[in-house]
């Protein structure tokens, strides 16, 4: 028989397996139900991924929550835009917006205290990107994504969009500082 004929009998499939080929149909189930095993193993005991919540949302009603939160803790201003820097208590809820091609505010956290991240978009699909702590979320207009994090280094964190969002991709970057 050759693979360029067509095989003898049509059905193929009505014929019994071989011992090697079963063998090996086993053994690739078997692979498989190991990884998907471990992929639950290592998001529960291996802390490899971050429990998020995510809730629908609007630009609006997102970009509401964040300058309320910008009009109540800013400290000060920063870069030629003059973006503001905002410290909230510890416990509250901490928001970030990335829009063309930047993020807003600025944040200032502290060493040891518990803060809920709120993360949104405003018009494409952006990334948030913590360096060095090598975080990595989506975020995507219409959705909220909800961390919570305790920060246990202080220094000055750069947020990195890792989405493709544009011809200013390469300029949108924020920080995060982490006080003691």
């Amino acid at each position: 028989m050759s693979a360029i004929l067509p095989p003898a009998e049509r059905l193929w499939y009505r014929h019994p397996i071989d011992r090697v080929e079963g063998t090996w149909i086993a053994l690739a189930l078997l692979w498989c139900l190991i990884m998907f095993f471990m992929m639950v193993g290592w998001h529960i005991w291996g802390r490899q991924n971050l429990s998020t919540e995510t809730y629908r949302t609007t630009p609006d009603k997102f970009m509401a929550s964040v300058q309320a939160m910008v009009d109540k803790y800013t400290v000060r201003t920063e870069t030629d835009e003059k973006t503001p820097v905002v410290a909230p208590p510890p416990g509250s809820d901490v928001y970030l917006l990335a829009r063309l091609w930047a993020y807003y505010p600025i944040l200032e956290l502290e060493v040891g205290k518990t803060y809920r991240l709120h993360l949104s978009a405003m018009d494409y699909n952006h990334g948030f990107s913590l360096q060095p702590a090598n975080i990595n979320i989506q975020m995507v207009p219409g959705f909220e994504h909800v961390v919570t994090i305790t920060p246990n280094h202080s220094g000055t964190y750069s947020v990195v969009c890792n989405e493709y969002c544009g011809i200013g991709h390469h300029k949108m970057v924020g920080r995060i500082y982490i006080k003691k």
